[in-house]
Protein backbone atom coordinates (compact mmCIF):
# COMPACT_ATOMS: atom_id res chain seq x y z
CA UNK A 1 0.00 0.00 0.00
CA UNK A 2 1.34 3.47 -0.47
CA UNK A 3 -0.76 6.90 -0.40
CA UNK A 4 -4.31 6.99 1.26
CA UNK A 5 -7.57 5.03 1.29
CA UNK A 6 -10.94 6.54 1.13
CA UNK A 7 -12.83 6.97 4.56
CA UNK A 8 -15.04 4.32 4.64
CA UNK A 9 -16.99 1.51 7.08
CA UNK A 10 -17.44 -2.16 6.98
CA UNK A 11 -21.36 -2.77 8.26
CA UNK A 12 -20.88 -6.55 8.67
CA UNK A 13 -17.60 -7.39 9.58
CA UNK A 14 -14.08 -6.10 11.69
CA UNK A 15 -11.24 -5.15 9.46
CA UNK A 16 -7.53 -6.57 10.19
CA UNK A 17 -4.30 -4.95 9.86
CA UNK A 18 -0.87 -6.70 10.32
CA UNK A 19 2.00 -4.60 8.95
CA UNK A 20 4.54 -6.68 7.45
CA UNK A 21 6.78 -4.06 6.60
CA UNK A 22 6.99 0.06 6.72
CA UNK A 23 4.57 1.84 8.72
CA UNK A 24 0.80 2.67 8.59
CA UNK A 25 -1.74 5.29 9.97
CA UNK A 26 -5.20 4.30 10.17
CA UNK A 27 -6.91 7.21 11.28
CA UNK A 28 -9.87 6.67 13.34
CA UNK A 29 -12.66 9.23 14.14
CA UNK A 30 -10.76 11.80 16.62
CA UNK A 31 -7.71 10.22 16.84
CA UNK A 32 -4.78 8.45 14.41
CA UNK A 33 -2.96 4.84 15.21
CA UNK A 34 0.49 4.43 14.06
CA UNK A 35 1.62 0.92 13.24
CA UNK A 36 5.11 -0.74 12.46
CA UNK A 37 6.21 -4.01 11.09
CA UNK A 38 4.73 -6.85 13.48
CA UNK A 39 1.83 -4.51 14.81
CA UNK A 40 -1.64 -4.94 14.38
CA UNK A 41 -4.62 -2.84 14.54
CA UNK A 42 -8.21 -4.29 14.45
CA UNK A 43 -10.74 -2.07 13.25
CA UNK A 44 -14.66 -2.72 15.04
CA UNK A 45 -17.35 -3.14 12.16
CA UNK A 46 -19.07 0.02 11.81
CA UNK A 47 -16.34 2.20 12.53
CA UNK A 48 -15.45 4.91 9.84
CA UNK A 49 -11.26 4.89 9.16
CA UNK A 50 -8.87 5.84 6.69
CA UNK A 51 -5.57 3.66 6.06
CA UNK A 52 -2.62 6.10 5.03
CA UNK A 53 1.09 4.90 3.98
CA UNK A 54 3.57 7.19 3.38
CA UNK A 55 6.07 5.02 1.95
CA UNK A 56 5.27 1.94 0.68
CA UNK A 57 3.67 -0.64 3.09
CA UNK A 58 3.30 -4.04 3.06
CA UNK A 59 0.65 -5.88 5.51
CA UNK A 60 -2.08 -8.51 5.79
CA UNK A 61 -5.20 -7.67 5.44
CA UNK A 62 -7.96 -10.36 6.85
CA UNK A 63 -11.75 -10.21 5.42
CA UNK A 64 -14.50 -12.63 4.90
CA UNK A 65 -14.52 -13.90 1.02
CA UNK A 66 -16.03 -11.27 -0.97
CA UNK A 67 -15.47 -8.17 0.83
CA UNK A 68 -14.90 -5.86 -2.02
CA UNK A 69 -12.24 -3.79 -1.65
CA UNK A 70 -13.11 0.04 -0.95
CA UNK A 71 -10.24 1.93 -2.74
CA UNK A 72 -10.63 0.11 -6.34
CA UNK A 73 -12.61 1.80 -8.50
CA UNK A 74 -14.53 -1.24 -10.11
CA UNK A 75 -15.41 -2.68 -7.14
CA UNK A 76 -17.09 0.29 -5.46
CA UNK A 77 -18.81 1.04 -8.18
CA UNK A 78 -20.09 -2.49 -8.40
CA UNK A 79 -21.20 -2.32 -4.58
CA UNK A 80 -23.23 1.22 -5.25
CA UNK A 81 -24.72 -1.22 -8.56
CA UNK A 82 -26.11 -3.70 -5.82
Amino acid sequence: MLGKFVWHAHDDTDDFFLVLSGRLTDRLPGREVALGPGELLVVPRGMAHQPFAAEETHLLLIEPTGTPNTGDPQTAALRRAV
